[in-house]
């Protein structure tokens, strides 16, 4: 869809009206619904040979001959509608400055949407709700990396569990990382060692998008994917930039740097290369308690990408990547002399990590596909005089079979495999003494047809078995429903599905590993499993007089059984773990709303209520350090035609619940504004 809005800006070097034909200067800019300006749109006038192409900003200028007193102006790039539009002029003013907002088209979102069904489908028709954020929205809200920059997202809270390592994970809808599932090209790559890692190190130039799914997606993904999923998917080499450059730096002193180009290999592949550098080795102490206020980093990662093309349009491709990072805090005389020892405090962390993954179309003429993925993560760290080494290696592959659609039904198959190897020097690997790594096999199999029940409605069916060596069986069922308005304005989304997770303490808590207590496994611990419901309602608003409105709300409710949840209270001296007798509640809700002004002022704004509290012998605890109330902002300003400014924003109430039961507000947290000139 797109629309025209005009305004009365003069534009004229003649009169438009006269018998000679009069040179006229048509300007304009052309924006997406987030009001970013699109590059690259063909921008041409039907009867003449006269065109131009939009600039970064989104923005033309036109030379034309007018002989009548109308131009049909006409807009088209790949993944967008074309789109004709009459301009009207007169005597005085000529032909008005146009002001044009496009709406990605159906052939670009058929190929982008994939995290909810595992198959391309338009994120207007996909049953599944599904969230996506573009290249665009990152770069104009920068930062060193990924990680960070979702904290603009309503409902997604990356958060660091240690100040002094900088160890963190990505909360969805209040629970913790954990449960949340990191994909890089739906690869599940990202393992319990390394939930941060998938989202740091990848040049943001060679990032296509971000999909985010919320709530539990252990039917197609398996465990983890138990409070949602985030898929970090790269771009296909062949639509990636020759060369950029990407240069960023804080008042802190911290430096990032990224680099990425591509290659041709002959005449059927390309590659694509992304390297990244990130450091800061300033050590502050603005608060005057002798501890690093950031925590001092080396990052080093290299990331390569090939493409190649196939007869009939077959997908192959693969990538590998290695990341090395060193991170070390704590009182400012530390450093890696005093690495595991007692002279001073400090928490030093070495990491080597590297990741091969791909995707490979059979040369069958059903779609069948096989995806693979291969990681290995070695970790070697001191916290204090607790010495803590680990190795991980992780190997996943998946073969899915999706015949054509045949009258109301299409339907999805796959095998899965994952297998994961874990050792450490801790008593989580060992048995009477001995070393006993951990080996887990999980083998597995889904199915899922998505019912068309009417031109207005859908129905998709899953279930998922897993076969896990140390539990047994588990079996995860999922049902969506999808309804749309005609004019499909308006749409619903109805979800109801089980997700499970097999938790690795060591690899998970930090506590686990810091301070002085003992760790303390009460029971053989039996994985945690969830119902959730969820409820999303979407409008837009397109005839709106002051611009575009766009409503997203969401409301969902989760019940756990076996939670693990770490028992600091009973012994003041140790950490016991075991599985929650009783239940855990997550429930909530959320209101996002994209606002787009004719002025070109655009604002993305969203708030997050929620509740997460666990029930064990008639008690309730509320979860530590989980916020109550959230609420994230971006507004973009344009103050010309290359420069706007840019107010990304979030804003945390952390409710703390201690042992009296008195609410007590925690800290808050704001960011503030970031500006940006297109040239």
């Amino acid at each position: 869809m797109l629309l025209l809005i005009s305004s009365s800006h003069s534009a004229a070097q003649g009169t438009a009206g006269s018998s000679t034909p009069a040179l006229l200067f048509l300007e304009g800019q052309v924006v997406g619904i987030d009001g970013l300006g699109i590059a690259n749109v063909a921008v041409s006038i039907e009867g003449q040979s006269t065109g131009t192409y939009t600039d970064e900003a989104g923005t033309f200028e036109l030379s034309v001959v007018a002989t009548f007193d109308t131009l049909e102006l006409t807009f088209s790039r790949i993944g967008y509608g074309r789109h004709s539009e009459i301009l009207v002029g007169n005597d005085t003013s000529g032909f008005p400055t146009v002001y044009v907002v496009l709406e990605s088209g159906g052939e670009l979102l058929d190929e982008v949407v994939v995290s909810g069904t595992l198959q391309p489908v338009t994120r207007s028709q996909s049953p599944v709700s599904v969230e996506v954020y573009g290249a665009e929205y990152f770069r104009a809200n920068p930062s060193p990396s990924v990680f960070e920059s979702l904290q603009t997202v309503n409902g997604v809270r990356p958060q660091f569990n240690c100040n002094v390592c900088n160890t963190g994970d990505i909360h969805i809808n209040g629970l913790e990382g954990p449960y949340t599932m990191v994909l890089i090209d739906g690869m599940p790559i990202v393992s319990g060692l390394s939930t941060v890692y998938g989202l740091t190190g990848i040049p943001q130039s060679m990032i296509d998008r971000i999909e985010v799914v919320k709530g539990p997606a252990s039917t197609l993904y398996g465990s983890e994917a138990v409070g949602g999923l985030i898929n970090v998917i790269t771009k296909r080499a062949d639509d990636a930039d020759r060369f950029s450059v990407d240069v960023m730096g804080t008042s802190y002193a911290e430096l990032n740097t990224d680099v990425g180009f591509t290659l041709p290999l002959g005449k059927n592949g390309t590659m694509m290369t992304g390297l990244n550098y990130f450091t800061y080795q300033s050590p502050r102490d603005r608060n005057g308690d002798n501890f690093t206020d950031v925590t001092l980093q080396d990052r080093v990662s290299v990331f390569n990408k090939w493409n190649f093309h196939r007869r009939r349009g077959k997908e192959l491709s693969f990538a590998a990547r290695y990341v090395y990072e060193d991170r070390q805090g704590g009182e400012l005389e530390f450093d890696r002399r005093f690495r595991g020892g007692d002279r001073f405090y400090g928490e030093s962390i070495y990491t080597n990590r590297w990741e091969l993954f791909g995707t490979y179309d059979l040369p069958l003429p059903a779609n069948v596909r096989f995806t693979y993925s291969l990681n290995g993560h070695y970790q070697n760290s001191t916290y204090g005089t607790t010495i803590y080494q680990a190795d991980q290696l992780v190997g996943f592959g998946q073969l899915t079979y999706r015949p054509l659609p045949t009258g109301r039904h299409d339907v999805l198959a796959g095998l899965a495999y994952r297998y994961t190897a874990y050792d450490d020097n801790t008593v989580a690997t060992k048995a009477e003494q001995a070393n006993a790594p951990s080996v887990v096999s999980l083998p597995g199999a889904f199915v899922q047809d998505q019912i068309k029940l009417s031109p207005r409605s859908q129905l998709l069916l899953g279930i998922r078995g897993d076969r896990d060596s140390r539990h047994g069986g588990i079996l995860t069922p999922r049902v969506n429903y999808k309804w749309s308005s005609r004019d499909e304005e308006s749409v619903l989304r109805l979800s109801l599905g089980n997700g499970y997770r097999v938790a690795n303490v060591f690899t998970e808590d930090h506590a686990a590993l810091t301070g002085a207590r003992q760790t303390v496994f009460a029971e053989a611990l039996l994985p945690e499993t969830s119902w959730n419901v969820n409820a999303n309602f979407i409008r837009k608003v397109y005839d709106w007089k002051p611009g575009i409105l766009s409503l997203d709300a969401s409301v969902w409710l989760t019940h756990f059984t076996n939670r693990i949840l770490p028992d600091y209270q009973t012994d003041p001296n140790k950490i016991i773990y075991a599985n929650l007798d009783g239940y855990a509640i997550s429930r909530g809700g959320s209101l996002n709303a994209d606002l787009l002004l004719t002025s070109g002022v655009t604002a993305r704004m969203g708030v997050t209520l929620q509740d997460v509290y666990s029930v064990e012998d008639e008690g309730r605890q509320s979860q530590f350090l989980t916020e109550k109330v959230s609420g994230v902002w971006t507004v973009n300003v344009p103050l010309g035609r290359h420069w706007q400014v840019t107010t990304p924003g979030t804003c945390t109430d952390l409710w703390n619940f201690p042992s009296s039961g008195r609410w007590i507000p925690g800290p808050r947290s704001h960011r503030g504004s970031v500006f940006r000139m297109y040239k």
